[in-house]
């Protein structure tokens, strides 16, 4: 009987120590699925502030176009800020692509936490041609009402 019992219990052992890797392993692989997930919503939202961007730039350069009593901007300035945002994010993008499969969860931490601040840097400079566009937008009106009198 005690044969039966030592084999028991190693066999249990051993199925503890199974199962414990197992868990350690999915846990591992948990994390890294949900840093890559959050990685490329990052990369979907700093583009689409980006993208977003780019067309209130147009646009406000299409409103002072038109009133000419408008200080002028620097549209092609802009536009190069907005497209060198674009490639930044495109090279990470390729890296995502090419390396996130074999980096290390360091790695995919850093390329995050990158993005999330690319995205938090981006955040009051929207903000700011938000504010700019309704300042615009309210000195056409004005300079509508004014031509109409």
């Amino acid at each position: 009987m005690d044969i039966y019992l030592t084999i028991g219990l190693a066999i249990l052992i051993v199925l503890l120590i199974v199962a414990l890797a197992g868990a350690l392993l999915l846990r591992h692989l948990n994390r890294r699925t949900a840093s890559l997930k959050r990685l490329l919503e990052l990369a979907d939202r700093v583009e689409a502030d980006l993208k977003s961007c780019r067309a209130r730039l147009k646009q406000a350069h299409a409103v002072m176009s038109v009133n000419p009593d408008l200080p002028a901007a620097s549209e092609q300035e802009a536009a190069h800020a907005v497209d060198a945002g674009l490639r930044a994010l495109l090279q990470q993008r390729i890296w995502i692509r090419d390396h996130a499969p074999t980096a290390s969860q360091g790695e995919l931490d850093t390329a995050v936490q990158a993005m999330d601040q690319m995205k938090e840097r981006l955040r009051p400079l929207l903000d700011a041609l938000g504010e700019a566009q309704n300042d615009l937008d309210a000195a056409m009106r004005e300079h509508i009402r004014q031509d109409s009198h």
